[in-house]
């Protein structure tokens, strides 16, 4: 055992004190960071001012349209048809055509016309403003004011219940499925990643001659359990970094948009009348009512249970699954020579990820069950059942799937072990599935 604790502190020490480990945690959350802000500046940012020529059919109702994006908008109304405009349209300094047609109170569609695509905030600030105005002509059709609006609008859920026999009621919320999804990708994308990196850690140090020396002072099985575990120690400890850092960096970036981007008394460089000021407090009641909603989806998934089995199947998949690698790094002599061996290893895997959409769907079907139990999938989809709800009457299912992955990852890695003990001392001879069964009965 000292033996084992010993190769996984040089494991882990080894590579933390990398400089691409350093830079990798600490830059992996900035470029992240970095590459979204920068799509989202992009998306909204707009490259030139728009002067948009409008043809209102129903002159003047919407003629009140105004900028609200740093007044880069520019509309001028025009008294002619709709080809008359498009024939005018590469003929002058229009940038584009806004359409309204008389139906829009019933059809609800208006339609721009433009040279070069608009940027999302042009776009949604065209939308809105004249959703506002739709929503003012129906509020006085029907002698309502604004505020008796927002008193009234529900948002009605229809939720579904299983009801069971003895009388237990289970709520059942697909959108919860997609909670489990996103945790089964990070389970997928780590398995991967630092699966990987168990597979090429043999490699090297088969190829390097360097495993003659170490094997003269350890077992192979020793070796394989240090370097798989010190490896997973790693991969923990990045994953935190990157978790803390990218919270923070969301966070600081969250309170400077809001900062420049809503100012209670100036929006977009506009300063708001009192209609808009109530206005955007019935919102933000309306927005902070939704929040603590119990009927919200982050208070209808049971975090405890959730962050508890992802701990648990995010190291028994990795375990598993790192333990056939480092068997692949030991049967080969380059990372070429890999390719034979890892699609049979990875296909479980993209098996399951492609199916957790499905589980969704029915995550009580045999589909459901059946991946959720065979321990090569089941990482992926039980965390997919799991965040939709697991009834006490199904724990058994829970309770089988663990013990499954527990005594599949231990069977794995003695096998795994007689492949490593007598492959990794192989030279020379490429080995095949029939090579790798003989050295099975060794």
């Amino acid at each position: 055992m000292n033996k084992i604790l010993l190769i996984i502190r040089r494991e882990y020490l080894s590579r933390v004190k990398k400089t691409s480990f350093v830079v990798m945690s600490v830059l992996g959350p900035l470029l992240i960071a970095g590459m979204m802000t920068l799509v989202i500046w992009m998306g909204m940012a707009e490259n030139q001012n728009q002067k948009l020529l409008v043809i209102d059919d129903m002159y003047p109702v919407f003629s009140g349209l105004k900028d609200r994006s740093n007044k880069i908008i520019v509309f001028d109304y025009q008294n002619i048809s709709l080809d008359e405009a498009k024939k005018l349209l590469y003929n002058s300094d229009y940038t584009g055509i806004l359409h309204i047609p008389s139906n829009i109170t019933f059809g609800k569609t208006a339609q721009l016309f433009f040279e070069k695509q608009p940027s999302t905030a042009i776009h949604r600030n065209i939308e809105r403003q004249i959703e506002e105005i739709l929503e003012t002509i129906n509020l006085k059709q029907y002698n309502i004011s604004r505020e008796d609006f927002y008193n009234v609008k529900i948002d009605f859920r229809l939720n579904t219940i299983r009801y069971k026999k003895s009388g237990e009621e289970e709520e059942v919320n697909k959108e919860k499925g997609f909670v489990g999804f996103a945790f089964g990708l990070l389970i997928f994308m780590f398995i991967f990643l630092y699966g990987v990196q168990v597979m090429r850690g043999v490699i090297e140090e088969k190829t390097s001659r360097i495993i003659e020396v170490i094997i003269s002072s350890v077992k192979p099985f020793q070796l394989m359990m240090g370097k798989i575990i010190g490896i997973a120690l790693v991969g923990l400890t990045q994953f935190a970094i990157w978790i803390v850092l990218t919270v923070g960096i969301v966070v600081g970036v969250q309170s400077i948009f809001f900062d420049m981007n809503y100012d209670p008394a100036n929006l977009d460089g506009i300063q708001m009348t009192t209609e808009m000021m109530k206005e955007m407090q019935t919102e933000k009641a309306i927005t902070t009512k939704d929040m603590i909603d119990p009927n919200n989806l982050i208070f209808r998934i049971n975090w405890p249970l959730m962050l508890g089995m992802f701990l648990f199947y995010f190291l028994g998949g990795y375990l598993l699954y790192s333990a056939m690698f480092a068997a692949v790094g030991a049967a080969v002599d380059n990372e070429t020579d890999t390719q034979q061996f890892m699609i049979p290893i990875t296909m479980p895997l993209m098996f399951a990820y492609v199916m957790a959409i499905f589980v969704m769907q029915n995550p009580d079907g045999p589909a459901a069950f059946w991946l959720s139990i065979i321990p090569f999938t089941s990482p992926i989809i039980m965390m997919v059942r799991v965040a939709m709800g697991i009834s006490s009457s199904a724990i058994w299912e829970l309770v089988l799937s663990m013990t499954l992955l527990v005594a599949t990852f231990i069977f794995m890695t003695w096998l795994a072990a007689k492949v490593y003990k007598t492959g990794i001392l192989m030279y020379g001879k490429k080995a095949s599935y029939r090579e790798i069964w003989k050295w099975l009965f060794y």
